[in-house]
Formats: structure tokens, sequence, C-alpha cells
């Protein structure tokens, strides 16, 4: 597949990275992408989204910002998520229908799914069905987690009382 470059048509309409300030479904004028009308898309820097963790007192353990309603998306949800050194998910949670992927960007730890206990490190992605009550627990780093899902409102439960030992 050859991939076109950044200076051709069609080649995307993107602003230079660190600008941590970006807009919400730009369009470009007609033309400039060849025969398309318009393009519809949403580019939000992760660490620019709202950490619900510190706004919900959890921050001692957690980060986690949830970008669905900053990307404007519709059907899919993405969040990022960083437990922090030494530290468990103050809960465990389970789904009535979505399936979760959790992909380890950096750090190492463990994730318990029910009762089997695994080892995650970079780049391992964990596939976790709905009915899995699943949790985190970081080891000496920080770990930092990419999670992606279908969304369904009210689909969460959160577990309580569940033991890792």
């Amino acid at each position: 597949m050859v991939f076109p470059s950044l200076d051709s048509p069609g080649a995307g309409h993107r602003k230079p990275y660190p600008n941590p300030i970006r807009a919400k479904r730009r369009v470009p004028p007609l033309g400039w992408l060849g025969s398309f009308p318009g393009v519809d898309y949403t580019i939000k820097n992760l660490k620019q989204v709202d950490d619900v963790a510190a706004g919900a007192g959890l921050d001692d353990s957690l980060e986690a910002r949830f970008a669905h309603e900053d990307l404007d998306s519709e059907r899919s949800g993405i969040s990022y998520q960083v437990v922090k050194a030494g530290k468990r998910q103050p809960f465990a949670h389970k789904h009535g229908e979505m399936e979760e992927i959790y992909v380890v960007i950096s750090g190492t730890g463990r994730v318990k799914l029910d009762e089997a206990i695994e080892e995650v490190g970079p780049l391992d992605a964990i596939r976790i069905a709905p009915p899995v009550t699943r949790a985190f627990e970081a080891g000496d780093d920080d770990l930092v987690l990419l999670v992606f899902s279908p969304r369904a409102k009210d689909d969460a439960e959160i577990v309580k009382d569940f033991g890792w030992d």
C-alpha cells in the first residue's frame, strides 16, 4: 500500500503536532481534497480530556479520561487510564453487553479477571468479554492503558469488594 505524502492532495488536513488545542469537525473547502465535498473528523489530545478520577477524588490511585464526548463519537468509546505506581484501581467493573480491549502503553502490572490474575506489560492487548469482572494493578511504574469499546448507555456495573487475595 502506498500512502500519500503530507504535501499531496488528499493527504489529510492536520496542523503540525504539538498544538494541544484542536478544532472539532473541520471541513475543508470544496475542491481541497479533490472530489470529496468535505471530511468529518475530530482530533483531540487525550491529555486534554477531563480526568474524571480527579473529579471523583480518586486521583491518588488513578487517572481516567473518557474521550467519546470530546471526539463527538456516536458508537465508539476510547479512554486513557493510568493506574499509579504501586496502586490498584479503586473498584472493579463488568458490563452487560460491551466487550472491551485494553492496550498497555507503558508500565507493568497485573489484571484480575474474575478469579484469574495475569501479568501485563507494554503492548499487551487484553480483550475482556462483557460479564468478566476486571481490575488493574500497577507495578513499580505507572500502568498506562488505552481502552477501546463500543458505547452502550448504562452498561457498566461497579463491583466493590473485588478481593485480590
